[in-house]
């Protein structure tokens, strides 16, 4: 499976992404915004291993896309998510390399998924769940068009400690990509 944006591509995950997915999941810049703490080599693999298998999944209950920039398919750059939810709902998640910050992937990515998920997915609702210091990741999400439904106590447990999130969603005739 491709997707195609304007700046990236998702596609499925191959075992050989597994040195960028760690360069990723493993910088602590990243995960400090992510519902995870930093992950190791291991983690790494089995993080991989597992977006591939649950790719082959019948019926397919996730879509865990490597993105990478157009003029390097195989660089993978960050990895966008949704997860299907309840009746024609999906979950967004979504986290760009420390190093490609500030080059509109993530806004690039999230559109891109998202679009896909209502226009193939036929899905009614996304949302995306995002800590609340996460300034960078909510001005995504409302640049797409997502509002702010409310806020998810002590949601996560990362780096030690709970953390709330900020719940916020679009409906499928709300979206305009």
């Amino acid at each position: 499976m491709r997707v195609v944006g304007s700046q990236v591509m998702l596609r499925e995950f191959a075992l050989a992404d597994v040195d960028d997915v760690l360069a990723i999941i493993g910088d602590d810049r990243v995960t400090e915004w992510l519902s995870f703490d930093s992950r190791n080599r291991g983690e790494a693999v089995a993080m991989v291993e597992g977006a591939v298998d649950r790719a082959q999944q019948e019926p397919r209950t996730e879509y865990y896309l490597a993105v990478t920039p157009h003029d390097d398919e195989g660089h993978v750059v960050g990895f966008a998510r949704i997860a299907l939810a309840g009746v024609q709902a999906g979950k967004l998640g979504y986290a760009i390399g420390a190093d490609c910050w500030g080059r509109g992937y993530a806004t690039d990515a999230a559109r891109t998924l998202v679009s896909y998920a209502f226009t193939e997915l036929g899905l009614h609702r996304v949302s995306a769940a995002i800590g609340p210091t996460n300034t960078a990741s909510i001005s995504v999400v409302k640049k797409l068009g997502f509002v702010e439904k409310r806020t998810l106590r002590d949601h996560v447990f990362t780096g030690g400690a709970w953390r709330n999130s900020v719940l916020y969603s679009v409906l499928a005739d709300e979206w305009q990509p």
